[in-house]
């Protein structure tokens, strides 16, 4: 029953309060308060409306002091191609699900280079190259590829291989460095092979799907298919690889240091520890041989 009190519970003046409660009034057509020299009196309409203004106000207070004691979920949201997400990191999220109870997941899956400045999308894994203005690139890990196939299909030398379909992950863009059969064979000085039907897949999961369904040995990233090596639903039966691209966490340089990138860059090392020490997760520079494990 003071203006001067509620002006300074508000941090306004005593005229600023005043001068709301008579738009009130205005408002509603009708008198709140009888205002003497000493004191304020509610009128009949505003003792009416009090209880009720009283019990939405403390509402709303309620419901404030809930949501800080019970915080929503951060959200983070990965771009990564189809392939990566779907072989590597889905079956992985449980580990981020563990370490980062709050925090939503949402993985992004496309072909397309992800625009990481419109706020949609956080942070991309990239293959090949990440060098574009205003985003920092993590270099992760590098890739290696080598021919695998289903072990029913018995594949032990370069001549079991002559008799088999060979499975062809078509590329968006060739270049002298990308990892296809023709390179490989000639790697591993085999001369031409013939009379097979090969299989061509223009996504990479498919041409997974046919290897392990026996349809035929294909040339795959064995970052892709560590989990079916290590169980032995695939199998790698000759030695010789090919180094692939590498793989890059990119982001905007603003979100350096935020909990969001933090989050994913654990994530993925953590992940990484449960490959199969056996499948080469960085690749050194040195004709196809596989270097150490990245950790």
């Amino acid at each position: 029953m003071s203006f001067k009190r509620a002006a300074a519970e508000l941090f306004v003046t005593p005229t600023a309060v005043s001068h709301q409660i008579r738009l009130l009034e205005r408002s509603i057509g009708l008198k709140l308060f009888e205002r003497h020299p000493q004191r304020l009196v509610l009128t009949t309409a505003g003792q009416e409306l009090y209880p009720v203004l009283r019990e939405g106000f403390d509402a709303f207070a309620q419901a404030i002091a809930e949501l800080k004691e019970n915080p929503s979920h951060t959200a983070v949201t990965v771009s990564a191609t189809p392939a990566f997400t779907a072989r590597w990191l889905i079956p992985r999220v449980p580990l981020f699900r563990t370490a980062f109870p709050h925090m939503d997941l949402r993985l992004h899956a496309s072909n397309d280079l992800a625009d990481l400045q419109d706020g949609t999308i956080d942070v991309a894994i990239r293959y090949g190259r990440a060098d574009q203005a205003g985003l920092v690139a993590e270099e992760l890990f590098a890739d290696v590829f080598a021919p695998v196939c289903s072990p029913h299909l018995g594949v032990r030398s370069i001549e079991d291989l002559r008799s088999q379909s060979l499975i062809h992950f078509e590329w968006r863009r060739v270049r002298r460095d990308t990892p296809t059969w023709r390179r490989w064979l000639e790697r591993a000085r085999v001369r031409k092979l013939a009379n097979r039907a090969d299989l061509a897949f223009t996504d990479e999961s498919h041409a997974i799907q046919a290897a392990i369904a026996g349809q035929g040995v294909a040339l795959l990233s064995l970052l892709l298919v560590a989990d079916e090596l290590a169980s032995g639903a695939l199998v790698q039966p000759f030695d010789t690889t090919l180094e692939g691209g590498r793989y890059f966490l990119a982001y905007p340089q603003q979100l350096a240091g935020s909990e969001k990138i933090g989050a994913i860059r654990s994530w993925i090392m953590k992940a990484s520890e449960h490959v199969d020490r056996a499948v080469p997760i960085r690749a050194s520079s040195r004709g196809g041989k596989a270097g150490n494990r990245h950790q």
